[in-house]
């Protein structure tokens, strides 16, 4: 037990331990929303948002251990990983936007219908729209993760490094 804390401490044990949050919960997040409308089950939604924007909250602190792990997991990647990490670290950067938007979305879609109760179709749907771009986004992003470490996922050469970290 000493060693699963003892990892706690290292970032990129973190961030390899929470990353799967945001795409996996809000995948789920977004499969209960679905049936929810489907059904036509208002009191489903609640908990179904509830699920979307802790999965997209949880992005922050996933890309705040992988900034903090970069430096560590470059030393210990082969060349051709590196490149993945530089592409994992500029996909991250130019699409985590995308999950702070849906943390903020899916909040209004509780709070707001308390309030304005016809504005609950609107920013449900308004939610569901940015969850699949964040899933996509997500995908994109873990996509290249993956392939930092794990020589047998590198199917394809890695893109070119972002000029900001090209060496």
């Amino acid at each position: 037990m000493s060693g699963f804390f003892r990892g706690l401490q290292q970032p990129e044990y973190v961030h390899t331990l929470i990353n799967p949050l945001p795409v996996y919960g809000l995948g789920i997040g977004l499969f209960a929303l679905s049936i929810a409308m489907f059904l036509r089950n208002g009191s489903a939604h609640i908990p179904a948002l509830t699920v979307i924007f802790l999965a997209a909250a949880s992005a922050w602190p996933v890309k705040y251990y992988g900034e903090q792990a970069y430096d560590r997991v470059l030393s210990m990647s082969d060349e051709t990983g590196s490149a993945w990490l530089a592409a994992h670290e500029d996909r991250a950067d130019k699409f985590i936007w995308s999950f702070y938007l849906l943390a903020v979305a899916a909040a209004a879609a509780i709070v707001v219908p308390m309030k304005f109760p016809k504005s609950a179709m609107p920013l449900i749907i308004s939610t569901i729209l940015l969850s699949i771009a964040s899933l996509a986004a997500g995908g994109y992003i873990a996509y290249a993760g993956g392939k930092i470490r794990h020589r047998e996922f590198r199917t394809e050469p890695p893109p070119p490094k972002p000029v900001e970290r090209a060496e």
